[in-house]
């Protein structure tokens, strides 16, 4: 009999068992680097889909190897129908984490806990109160602080997400690494990324590199222990001696960890990306809809993955607008 290649690896030999799914393009905090200052345009309610397509696409893709499943927005929490989709999700065989702002996840710590939802990643780019109001265009920074530590109180395993713009927050680096003296968490600084309206360009960017001699200059070479990575890692993961926490460099632009990529990312309206550069989609929702199999679509959008960074093999590349400008917003992409 002929051995088919599955559905869900691609031609560069990657097995994608981890699906990102976005379940709503509405947020409560409007981040420079994730919206546009002028907003965006949110697909009809119609469009998005319902928690019973929410679960028919993600049991078809747990059938064929997905084994991790993360919710993501926009806010994820901000949808009426949350506790439903959790509840969902919660029957397939898989690892059920979520990724928010913090701003209202207090209400939720039970149906979180009650659907086996332990892994939270929340995002959090300035500990100073004016910083955080500027980047993200409201005054919510006391509150998602105060549910960051609720969060680990409640024995949730923490991960937050700091994403670096040079003249901003990169003076914070030490600060966020500190946190972790005292708290089980991992700080995951990210580097800039390019999306349509956040007007990106390297000259913005914290690099790897960059991150790492702030470190070195602030603790001793016997302090700084580089930590194993676990497989498909998107980060390259550090802790202090002493420190109850760690932290870690996501290095998309400089550093990418493309050869060990194992995700793909489901929109709100139901759009399959296979790279979180790429600007290409496929509609899974419309054939769903109109009753037919998904499968060959997913397969096919699989196969068309890049090897590197959804074409952008080299960082001239990446620097090009136009091979860039085209890809939504980070905000109806998904976190």
């Amino acid at each position: 009999m002929k051995n088919e290649t599955p559905i869900l690896q691609d031609l560069h030999g990657r097995h994608h068992g981890y699906l990102r799914i976005s379940l709503i393009e509405r947020c409560n905090l409007r981040c420079s680097y994730c919206m546009p200052e002028e907003g965006v345009q949110l697909s009809p309610k119609s469009h998005l889909m319902t928690y019973e397509e929410i679960y028919q696409i993600a049991k078809i893709f747990v059938k064929h190897g997905v084994t991790k499943i993360r919710l993501t927005g926009g806010e994820p929490l901000v949808r009426k129908d949350i506790p439903v989709i959790l509840e969902k999700l919660a029957t397939l065989p898989v690892e059920l984490s979520i990724t928010s702002n913090a701003v209202i996840i207090d209400r939720f710590i039970d149906v979180l806990k009650v659907n086996g939802v332990n892994k939270i990643n929340l995002s959090l780019d300035s500990l100073n109160r004016e910083k955080f109001k500027h980047i993200t265009r409201r005054d919510q920074f006391d509150i998602v602080y105060k549910n960051m530590l609720l969060l680990v109180e409640e024995g949730f395993k923490v991960k937050v997400n700091v994403v670096l713009m040079k003249g901003f927050n990169e003076n914070e680096i030490i600060d966020f690494i500190n946190l972790t003296k005292n708290l089980p968490i991992v700080v995951r600084f990210i580097e800039f990324m390019p999306f349509d309206g956040n007007k990106w360009d390297m000259g913005k960017m914290v690099s790897y590199a960059e991150v790492m001699t702030y470190v070195n200059a602030s603790f001793t070479e016997e302090n700084i222990q580089r930590l194993q990575d676990a497989p498909n890692d998107t980060s390259k993961n550090y802790k202090i001696s002493g420190y109850k926490g760690s932290f870690a460099v996501i290095s998309s632009v400089t550093n990418p960890f493309c050869d060990s990529c194992n995700r793909l990312r489901l929109t709100a309206n139901g759009q399959l990306k296979n790279c979180l550069f790429s600007s290409a989609e496929s509609d899974l929702l419309t054939t769903l809809r109109l009753g037919n199999a998904i499968e060959p679509i997913i397969q096919k959008a699989v196969q068309a993955k890049f090897k590197v960074r959804g074409g952008m093999d080299t960082l001239k590349k990446l620097q090009e607008p136009k091979l860039h400008n085209n890809n939504r917003s980070m905000i109806t992409i998904g976190g």
